[in-house]
């Protein structure tokens, strides 16, 4: 068995590697590992709509309860939401089920602890070791010292009036929002009519089947095309686990991550209200955030790719604003996760407040080029690590010099590695990312 957790969880597919059995073992050493501490643990459990998660909640309620924890149930529900409740009931930690934007027939599981962060590194790996030890350091427990089950019923409820209590009225705005049939499919629409847009939906209906099902953040086309039918102001898209948004302008234009910082930044610094007068983006960001922050007086600290490594230098700065070009933002002000239903009332708030439509708010940004081509691979480690690959991109670095940038790294949820190439000249980018593409294919025969 490798390494079980990536940058996000631990992620496979649903009953061929990320197996029940697997679960049960993740929720015994998650269970006894974040529990150190609490002399009766409660552990929230929630998850997304994807037909496994039934399945692996049942293994992983079984294993928690197994070693005297209790389980708070909290059903269909965005990762940031379950974070959000594992804060605020004062649970012993939460654990989410989903692969986020991946296809249905992967699933993850994914801990947060007490506080509603995401667990460092050290204490993934302790988990990780029981996972693999023939050992069982917990007690088990028997007669009234079992784990029972604990369904919280107002759970939506709860996270939806967290949400409304970060912004004011949206009256007057009209929106497209595409749940990705995912976990935001319920609460998204409803809270965005409850703060008073008026709401178009699309992908809200879940089947177990079709999440992420050419939706969402990840297949934005419906959502551009709908948002000009329908003469929207602009259109929103969640992922299935709802931890991303990406928008889209009045005229159809992708508004990604990068833009949505950008926006959010420059209005928060406007009222005096950016910590630090800092943000925090990682090395996938677009070099025209950088130019555009920087011009208004606002430092920009990078990271590696990963929300939780945004997380860590947020904490480390004193900022307070973070996030990737993909759309996981972080409002730590307001939540502890990346949080696409908060950003995109963060998102709208700036729009009521200035009056312009966001294609005028997103022109402050102007993006450079960039060229991102992903490449499925057998073994990330041996594409990472291979010399000729090192080479080419070596020689890629020195061509461009100052007019541009070339990054290649792997993903931390998928079997791929991704080659991003940004500069000035589109189609030069194109051949440039091709060449670095083509060795990895080359090296991979």
């Amino acid at each position: 068995m490798g390494k079980l957790f990536g940058t996000d969880g631990v992620r496979g597919v649903a009953n061929k590697e990320l197996t029940p059995d697997l679960a049960f073992r993740l929720g015994q050493a998650g269970a006894y590992v974040l529990s150190k501490e609490h002399p009766h643990p409660r552990i929230v459990i929630g998850k997304d709509t994807r037909i496994s998660g039934d399945m692996l909640e049942a293994a992983l309620i079984a294993g928690i309860c197994s070693v005297g924890a209790d389980v708070l149930r909290v059903g269909v529900l965005p990762t940031p939401g379950i974070a959000y409740l594992t804060r605020t009931l004062k649970a012993s930690a939460g654990v989410v089920i989903s692969a986020s934007h991946n296809p249905v027939q992967d699933n993850g599981i994914k801990f947060f602890s007490s506080t509603g962060y995401k667990l460092p590194d050290a204490v993934e790996e302790e988990i990780e070791d029981l996972v693999h030890s023939h050992e069982k350091p917990w007690a088990i427990p028997v007669g009234s010292e079992i784990g029972r089950v604990i369904e919280i019923q107002d759970a939506q409820r709860r996270y939806m009036d967290f949400l409304k209590g970060t912004v004011g009225s949206l009256a007057g705005i009209k929106v497209v929002y595409d749940g990705s049939n995912g976990a935001a499919s319920h609460v998204g629409p409803q809270v965005l009519r409850e703060l008073g847009v008026e709401v178009i939906p699309l992908s809200v209906t879940p089947d177990g089947i079709n999440i992420n099902a050419g939706c969402g953040s990840t297949h934005p086309e419906v959502l551009q095309q709908a948002v000009i039918e329908h003469k929207a102001d602009l259109g929103l898209a969640n992922d299935g686990d709802a931890d991303r948004l990406i928008a889209v302008d009045e005229n159809g234009e992708i508004v990604d991550g990068d833009f949505i910082m950008v926006i959010c930044a420059l209005a928060l610094k406007a009222k005096g209200q950016l910590m630090e007068d800092s943000v925090v983006v990682t090395v996938m960001s677009n070099l025209g955030l950088h130019i555009a922050l920087k011009e208004a007086g606002i430092r920009v600290y990078e990271t590696q790719v990963g929300d939780r490594y945004v997380m860590e230098e947020l904490l480390k700065t004193g900022a307070r604003l973070g996030g990737e070009q993909s759309g996981h933002i972080i409002f730590l002000d307001h939540n502890t996760t990346g949080d696409g239903l908060l950003t995109a009332l963060q998102l709208l708030a700036v729009l009521k407040e200035q009056g312009k439509p966001i294609s005028k708010l997103a022109a402050k940004m102007q993006r450079l080029p960039q060229v991102l081509i992903n490449v499925r691979v057998k073994d990330k480690k041996k594409a990472m690590e291979n010399p000729y690959v090192f080479q080419k991109v070596e020689e890629v670095k020195r061509f461009l010099g100052e007019r541009g940038r070339v990054l290649v790294r792997s993903s931390g949820t998928e079997s791929l590695v991704r080659v991003m190439v940004e500069g000035q000249d589109h189609e030069q980018l194109m051949g440039l990312a091709q060449s670095v593409v083509d060795i990895i294919k080359r090296e991979e025969l």
